[in-house]
């Protein structure tokens, strides 16, 4: 027998189980975090930063430890509550990014990595994020994302055509995902679908979940539509890519593969949107 778990609001085992995922995602040289914290230096970033879609927190402590007032926002109570027990320092809070007010000019900088903000999937959805993270910044006010790139899919089948297998092994269990993504084109998804087994003898698991495709130029005119500048939009080098971003490397100018690396800038007056 197989359980099924669907949809954003519901059971996922990943973020259910904070330990397991990271054991699943592995981070030891807190790679995202370093980078987070290199674009924010480059641009004078004040010291207070909004990690949104925090996780289990690592990110977001890497950030305190470099001097920074962070708080971390999720909406899993569990990964907020091992955020809390396992990477003191921030403040975390619950919050959905799709609509949240941490009150007006309250952040130097909002930070969303791992495709955080793709769970925003209508155009409603990503008008609500990105007012709600102007409404949180300070003039001249930094955004910083890390994300999926849609226009990878556009001719390319080799992400879609097998599914992907990833095993490891935790706490003496050995589990294994298996992983199938198809692109919704109507909708603008890229839908994914995981069948996770362990041989401890419990039933199979499958989750459904989907991300956004937002494409370059359409996520560069959303930035604008909400006083944003648009100031690093690039594939890499970053903290998932391959090869990964390492200090003393530069931003690249393509956005071609399938990461897309976002640094913007409030701008002003603030739009009507705002």
């Amino acid at each position: 027998m197989t359980t099924t778990w669907a949809g954003s609001g519901a059971h996922n085992l990943l973020t259910d189980n904070p330990e397991l995922y990271e054991a699943r995602f592995p981070d030891p040289e807190r790679l995202a975090g370093r980078w987070t914290e290199d674009c924010l230096r480059r641009y004078g970033a004040g010291p207070r930063v909004l990690d949104l879609g925090c996780g289990t927190g690592r990110d977001a402590a890497h950030l305190h430890g470099a001097g920074r007032d962070v708080t971390g926002a999720d909406l899993s109570e569990a990964m907020l509550a091992h955020a809390r027990g396992h990477h003191p320092g921030p403040e975390y809070v619950r919050a959905d990014l799709r609509a949240f007010d941490r009150g007006r000019g309250v952040s130097d900088a909002v930070v969303c990595l791992d495709s955080a903000l793709l769970y925003c999937h209508t155009n409603a959805q990503l008008d609500g994020f990105l007012s709600s993270c102007r409404r949180a910044l300070v003039p001249g006010g930094l955004l910083v994302a890390e994300l999926r790139n849609g226009a990878y899919f556009l001719g390319r089948t080799d992400l879609l055509d097998a599914p992907t297998v990833g095993e490891f092994t935790w706490r003496g269990t050995a589990y294994r995902s298996t992983t199938t993504l198809t692109v919704d084109r109507t909708a603008q998804l890229l839908r994914r679908t995981r069948v996770w087994t362990a041989d401890d003898g419990s039933a199979p698991v499958e989750q459904h979940s989907a991300w956004r495709l937002l494409f370059p130029q359409e996520l560069r005119h959303l930035l604008a539509a909400h006083g944003f500048e648009v100031l690093e939009l690039h594939d890499g080098p970053g903290p998932r890519t391959e090869p990964p971003w390492r200090e003393g490397m530069s931003p690249g100018r393509t956005t071609d593969a399938d990461r897309l690396h976002v640094v913007a800038r409030v701008t002003e007056p603030a739009p009507s949107a705002s």
